[in-house]
């Protein structure tokens, strides 16, 4: 053990300080290490999050606070295809207007002459794109009615005659999945 001269002693923890006039430099080196375990943990944690929260069929339909979907026990997940939107006021083929209901209520005729051609051109557009491609995928027809769960029935009956005339048969309707008794859960799906 070495000697130590009389007097006030520090603890081991103030003995190297700089305050008191003692120590120097650090002997600690300049450039400390990396720690890659806890970076490799939070960057592991930061992927799965993400896929957990990412959604690969992204989103079908375009809600808006003036459609009130019904709700329906017996559902299905929607498919990508054209989506007819009628509201209250409006007839929309994939977000561009077709017509008002005003008006549309008012005609004898049951087709919507405008809805037909857009869904035809629809339509044309897959075919070419298909031939220009060689895929031997058929039409399948599918085309998504998003209503307004108020919208009179003559006005759907309609939107539905002129999407089969079309060449749409096989129509889906958007509805909130009330199966499986918890009310609001809001998942969109179909019902043929």
């Amino acid at each position: 053990m070495a000697i130590e001269t009389p007097g006030k002693r520090f603890g081991k923890r103030l003995r190297h300080s700089r305050v008191f006039g003692h120590g120097g430099p650090s002997k600690k080196p300049v450039a400390s290490d990396l720690l890659i375990t806890p970076l490799v943990d939070m960057f592991v944690i930061l992927v799965l999050f993400l896929i957990a929260n990412f959604s690969a069929t992204g989103e079908i339909l375009q809600m808006s606070k003036d459609i009130q979907l019904p709700a329906a026990t017996h559902v299905q997940d929607l498919e990508i295809a054209p989506v007819v939107t009628v509201t209250n006021e409006d007839v929309l083929c994939d977000g561009v207007e077709i017509g008002r209901v005003a008006d549309l209520t008012r005609d004898d005729y049951m087709n919507i002459q405008a809805l037909e051609d857009k869904l035809r051109d629809l339509k044309r557009k897959f075919d070419d794109l298909r031939s220009a491609a060689n895929l031997n995928e058929e039409f399948k027809g599918n085309v998504n009615i998003q209503a307004h769960k108020e919208v009179k029935f003559n006005i759907i009956k309609r939107v539905m005659f002129s999407c089969a005339s079309a060449g749409y048969g096989n129509i889906n309707f958007a509805v909130l999945n009330a199966g499986d008794g918890k009310s609001g859960e809001g998942k969109t799906a179909s019902r043929e």
